[in-house]
């Protein structure tokens, strides 16, 4: 009887812990899922915070600012600094590549000569107009020597700006002057040649070497006063249009800016040095042909003296009159003036007058 109820009551405490045990299983399974709820819960409603907070800030968010192209060209102030760090730029130039960019700028401004030759030599409209549309022909060469990078002595004079500044040294502005005005020569010269291969002069009936003739024949009897005055307007007009041609911010805008400073002083009759390097030459290579002279003493309506057109009146009576002119007008008239007006360390000057009487 004692064994029946101990396994009686061995069977009751066993079944009462089975039920304990699957009420806490049960328990246990019924709060999970509670909790999962609760973390959802959570969840969602902080990405449904975070969410609404970056729409608040998406809102809040000013919308970045247009860029918008400046057209305004360069106040004078920026274009004086430009120049300035031009001249920088230019110091650092190899003497080889100051004489090839000098060849080319001889090339682009004989051809621009030839160019305005070729257009005037059989034009019926008056004198006046006659000259403008020559020059407007001539802008070609300094185009081609600004827009394509070459170097012209004439326009380099501007580069006195940074000498001034103390861009560049005395001994490397003298080498790079030079050097370009000895490229500007042979670039000149290689024009004149093939001008000539290519029998240009011919055109109709030698007319266009009729005039390049007494192009030529009225540079070299020019007196010396009056070569280098027309020397000085020369290139400070140049040298102006150099200047309001870094103005621009545009290809366009250069090309705009370069034509009418340059038609004017072709047009008025001012002396180049460059442009006489081929004018000149070509004068004298001319005056060997007949046909040519011929030509030419009809257009001008009387016999010609070219007794002055040779090499020595080319190299004395022109280039070194305008060669002084175009470096006083380029210095003095652009550069100079252009540092003084913009560059120049501010002075600052102060006045005391002291009063005879001194008052009660």
């Amino acid at each position: 009887m004692a064994e029946n109820k101990t396994g009686k009551t061995v069977k009751a405490t066993k079944s009462v812990k089975m039920a304990k045990t699957v009420k806490t299983t049960k328990a246990v399974k019924a709060a999970k899922p509670v909790k999962t709820k609760r973390a959802a819960r959570t969840t969602k409603a902080v990405r449904s915070v975070r969410s609404a907070k970056k729409k608040d800030v998406k809102a809040v968010t000013p919308p970045p600012p247009r860029v918008v192209y400046d057209i305004d060209a360069y106040s004078p102030q920026k274009i004086a600094a430009r120049l300035d760090a031009v001249a920088a730029v230019k110091a650092k130039d190899s003497p080889a590549v100051t004489f090839w960019l000098g060849v080319n700028a001889g090339v682009f401004i004989a051809l621009g000569a030839q160019f305005a030759t070729l257009v005037i030599s059989d034009s019926g409209l008056h004198a006046g107009l006659t000259a403008v549309v020559g020059a407007i022909c001539f802008c070609l060469g300094l185009i081609m020597v600004v827009v394509g990078g070459a170097e012209l002595f004439t326009g380099n004079c501007m580069i006195f700006i940074g000498y001034m500044d103390k861009r560049i040294t005395t001994r490397r502005i003298f080498d790079h002057w030079t050097i370009s005005l000895i490229g500007n020569f042979v670039g000149s010269l290689i024009v004149v040649f093939f001008v000539y291969k290519a029998h240009q002069f011919s055109f109709y009936d030698y007319m266009v070497g009729g005039k390049a003739l007494l192009i030529a024949n009225k540079k070299v009897n020019l007196t010396f006063p009056a070569a280098f005055s027309k020397a000085v307007l020369c290139n400070a007009m140049v040298c102006m249009a150099v200047w309001v041609c870094f103005s621009a911010r545009n290809v366009a805008d250069k090309i705009m800016t370069l034509v009418f400073p340059i038609a004017g002083f072709v047009a008025s009759g001012f002396e180049h040095l460059v442009a006489n390097m081929y004018f000149i030459p070509m004068g004298i290579i001319l005056k060997g042909k007949p046909e040519v002279v011929a030509a030419a003493e009809k257009m001008a309506g009387k016999t010609l003296d070219l007794s002055n057109l040779t090499w020595n009146g080319f190299f004395v009576i022109n280039q070194i009159p305008v060669f002084i002119g175009n470096v006083v007008g380029g210095i003095l008239l652009a550069g100079l003036a252009f540092w003084f007006i913009y560059l120049r360390p501010k002075l600052n000057f102060t006045f005391t007058i002291k009063e005879d009487f001194k008052k009660d």
